[in-house]
């Protein structure tokens, strides 16, 4: 029709039609396929260059959809979506743990049983066989009869310093995993939005632990989490640079976060020398040690991208790698939110009397 529409007298095609119908027929293909790469599922080879990060993951990519697109894709199956769901799930149970510490409800908060020991106030009992473990576990559910913390409990705000940096580091690992298929500018800045929040998660681990076993000592407390800090920063500064915030970095990236993680040997040596006969020494190392423990494992599963290396396609959808480094980081950080706990109540118990 449009070239009957642009022909002269002689039967010849005019000039401007032809163009006309060239880049009318051009912007019409151009959206066809747009159209039908937004909302499809694509392979790894179908991937703009910027997406293609991991060669053993064959299929169900998003790429290049929309932010509606992107959020409803929260409800569907694709190769992002138990990275999404495993950290959101995360943030809202540790929104949850922050909102019964704030209000003080006891029981509820100790996940474990298990940390309850110091005979400092009629809320606390001693809870360290697997009797008192499943009774402990047991009485969650009956809130009328969770005691409340004393009023001479040590100050809070560094536990509330890791809940924070907890909550942002698995939401924001949340909201990168579920849009940043959007487009390319989008996935550079959620994916340094991403680093940043592993890296302010490492840093405010530490607030807890430094703060309540150097109570009593200003100096050291100041020269460990002044360096924490510092070499924090210097990681996120670091992570903002564009060719290191890409996937061929990936190894530089982990070498970072384990340096920053390696860096609390200098504090949790000199904490055991300091309280050496400590009667919960043992008990708070064991859930530090769980930590340290998820975030290495954690870390090997994403640097040497088992097991979808060994069966390519196979864990296209669940069981990769990267998913499984998201459960490791949020059973360590269950593990140090156990450990700051015991830190807290030892406080409570003998301020800086020992």
């Amino acid at each position: 029709m449009c070239s009957a529409r642009n022909r002269g007298k002689q039967g010849k095609p005019m000039e401007n039609g032809d163009k006309f119908c060239d880049d009318h027929n051009k912007k019409s293909d151009e959206k066809c396929t747009q159209k039908s790469k937004n909302g499809r599922l694509l392979s790894y080879n179908e991937l703009p260059d910027y997406m293609k990060d991991n060669e053993f993951i064959h299929k169900y990519y998003r790429a290049e959809w929309s932010f509606k697109q992107a959020f409803f894709s929260l409800f569907q199956w694709h190769n992002e979506t138990i990275n999404v769901w495993t950290h959101l799930l995360g943030f809202v149970l540790f929104v949850g743990l922050t909102v019964v510490n704030a209000a003080h409800v006891t029981q509820a908060v100790d996940l474990f049983g298990i940390l309850r020991s110091y005979p400092s106030g009629t809320g606390k009992n001693s809870s360290h066989d697997s009797a008192k473990l499943f009774m402990g576990v047991t009485n969650m559910v009956n809130l009328e009869n969770i005691p409340h913390h004393m009023g001479t409990d040590a100050v809070r705000w560094p536990f509330y310093v890791y809940l924070g940096g907890s909550m942002f580091c698995l939401l924001s690992s949340s909201v990168c995993h579920l849009f940043c298929c959007h487009s390319h500018h989008m996935n550079i800045l959620l994916f340094r939005m991403d680093y940043t929040g592993i890296t302010v998660m490492i840093i405010t681990s530490f607030f807890p632990a430094i703060y309540y076993i150097f109570l009593c000592e200003p100096l050291w407390q100041f020269i460990y989490l002044g360096g924490i800090t510092a070499f924090g920063a210097f990681t996120i500064a670091t992570l903002l640079s564009p060719t290191l915030s890409s996937g061929k970095c990936r190894n530089f990236r982990a070498i970072l976060f384990v340096s920053m993680g390696l860096f609390g040997l200098f504090p949790a040596v000199h904490a055991c020398i300091l309280n050496w006969n400590n009667p919960r020494r043992n008990l708070t190392l064991a859930y530090e040690a769980g930590m340290a423990l998820s975030y290495l494992v954690g870390t090997g599963f994403y640097v040497t991208r088992i097991p979808e290396r060994w069966r390519p396609g196979w864990f296209d959808l669940a069981g990769s790698s990267h998913q499984i480094f998201h459960v490791f980081v949020l059973l360590g950080a269950l593990a140090h939110y156990g450990a700051a706990l015991l830190f807290m109540e030892y406080r409570d118990a003998v301020g800086c009397g020992q």
